[in-house]
């Protein structure tokens, strides 16, 4: 058990008949007058459905153990992806769901974090950065490049990340897999 005074952006938390929440958002409150509260944005871990909920100050939340576990993606089997323990060498299957956005930067032997509560997969995380090759991108045309622009470039695993000028097909390229973004050539 923890107070809700200790509350951080990405915790974990098991409310209401063993659901999981994370905090997505909380706000200390010390109004004028009565007693402090603490105002949050909780996000349910299976369903993805956005709460608010306003906790008294000092009261007592469960935090959920969860247990992080590093895996490597081996490849595609139907709908879900296998991943191998990196320690027990042991293999599961995750949903696809389960790794949301992070499928267009996924790729075989790539490693990546389980996360895992009471034995069952409830979320998966991929590295902050991921190294991609430009499968698909239009040449840069004369002119364009005064106020250094971007143009849209598919990497090898189908996502699509704007990309300065003089990115060309062949090309590696770092991307920040938490905001889409390019962050330079490799």
């Amino acid at each position: 058990m923890i107070s809700v005074n200790d509350l951080k952006t990405g915790l974990t938390l098991q409310l209401d008949n063993g659901a999981l929440w994370s905090v997505v958002e909380f706000l200390h409150v010390k109004p004028g007058k009565g007693a402090a509260f603490v105002r949050t944005k909780l996000k349910n871990v299976e369903t993805g459905q956005v709460v608010e909920r306003t906790f008294r100050a000092g009261e007592k939340v469960a935090k959920a153990m969860l247990d992080r576990r590093d895996m490597q993606y081996l490849y595609k089997e139907g709908d879900g992806y296998v991943m191998m323990d990196l320690e027990s060498y042991e293999q599961i299957t995750v949903s696809a769901d389960m790794i949301g956005d992070g499928l267009k930067y996924l790729k075989e032997n790539m490693n990546l974090s389980v996360l895992t509560h009471e034995g069952a997969v409830i979320g998966v995380d991929l590295p902050a950065h991921v190294e991609l090759e430009v499968v698909n991108t239009p040449p840069a045309e004369k002119g364009n490049t005064s106020q250094g622009g971007t143009k849209p470039a598919e990497t090898e695993t189908g996502a699509i990340v704007n990309v300065p000028f003089f990115v060309v097909n062949g090309d590696r390229i770092r991307i920040d897999t938490r905001t889409n973004e390019y962050l330079d050539r490799c």
